[in-house]
């Protein structure tokens, strides 16, 4: 109950966040300023084994692996008997995507200089992190219906430090490979935390929409 209570406050906060930033990308001004320089301090600072982990973090934020990844949550929710968890898995992740594509156009900010890139080139606009938002909700979504249900305490906090890692890892792989501005990944995760809290705020409608649909 008290993390329902905490639900619009994060919207707002993070609706806030994320339109602050978002008229700063489409605008080039405010914190968006700062971009040039941390992207330049990032390259000074590479090295190979971080590539390597940059390179790999960011294949772990792919389409393809958060994919599966969401294919594997769903069934194990619904072999768990968790439908409506499942739904809301599914609804997350599909509106994920789908503010990722409207928010790009809508904001229609290009990517870092080819000079700054490893890796192929990225032809699609660059806020907000599409590889950040979608491995930001699943990872969350995770966080919030799939951890709580393992027993151990210990395993609980372990998974919750792993969810954690590999959110903002994802997001500074993008950053460190020239794929995206920092502020793309912070809106990012500003518009994750937004959408997510959206979603478990809505659980319970879901649960109450299956229970009335399902037959006698």
């Amino acid at each position: 109950m008290r993390h329902r209570l905490l639900l619009p406050g994060v919207v707002v906060a993070g609706t806030a966040a994320f339109l602050f930033l978002a008229d700063a990308a489409s605008e080039n001004d405010g914190p968006t300023t700062m971009d040039p320089r941390i992207a330049h301090t990032v390259v000074q600072d590479r090295s190979s084994a971080g590539t390597t982990v940059a390179r790999l973090l960011t294949f772990l934020g792919s389409e393809a692996v958060l994919s599966i990844a969401t294919l594997l949550v769903v069934i194990w929710l619904l072999g768990r008997r968790r439908v409506p968890s499942a739904v809301a898995v599914g609804v997350a992740m599909a509106g994920s995507a789908a503010l990722t594509v409207g928010a790009k156009l809508a904001v229609g900010r290009p990517r870092p200089d080819a000079g700054l890139r490893l890796g192929p080139a990225d032809r699609s606009y660059s806020f907000p992190s599409g590889h950040t938002l979608n491995s930001t909700v699943l990872l969350a979504m995770v966080a919030v219906i799939v951890v709580p249900l393992i027993a151990r305490r210990s395993t609980r906090l372990a998974a919750w430090s792993v969810v954690t890692v590999l959110a903002v890892g994802i997001g500074a792989s993008r950053i460190y490979l020239g794929y995206h501005w920092f502020t793309d990944v912070a809106g990012s995760w500003a518009l994750a935390t937004v959408w997510v809290a959206l979603v478990i705020g809505a659980l319970p409608h879901i649960d109450s929409l299956l229970r009335r649909s399902s037959p006698v």
